[in-house]
């Protein structure tokens, strides 16, 4: 099937989505129909790279969020629009996204990438 062929998609109800939420997505939450999480960043250089990563996950998924961003965060919104509510499509955009922002080389995981060094002038991403 390809990107473009739309198949039925389940939209949750509020209940299902905030025990998914807690489950899986413990930083996002719900409110007003969508899905929602603030990555904190620190300053407009470190914004622009979330918004560029989130950006580019969106367009490879074919599913894009709604963006709100500031000086030093940026918001992300996720609500399947066709389906007018929260579908699974959210839910895996939304892992990806968190998958991908709070990584965190040499503390996560045994490597050759060290990650960030534990000083102010390199730290981007305030993360959880």
């Amino acid at each position: 099937m390809s990107p473009t062929d739309r198949r039925e998609d389940t939209v949750y109800d509020e209940a299902t989505i905030k025990s998914r939420l807690a489950d899986e997505l413990p930083h996002w939450y719900f409110e007003n129909g969508w899905i929602r999480r603030k990555y904190k960043t620190s300053g407009w250089k470190s914004t622009l790279m979330v918004i560029n990563t989130v950006g580019h996950l969106a367009e490879a998924a074919f599913h894009h969020p709604d963006l709100s961003a500031s000086y030093a965060f940026v918001v992300v919104k996720l609500m399947n629009h066709a389906a007018k509510g929260v579908t699974d499509k959210d839910f895996e955009l939304a892992r990806k996204i968190e998958e991908v922002v709070q990584w965190q080389p040499g503390l996560i995981e045994d490597g050759a990438l060290e990650g960030v060094p534990d000083d102010p002038r390199f730290k981007y991403i305030k993360y959880d």
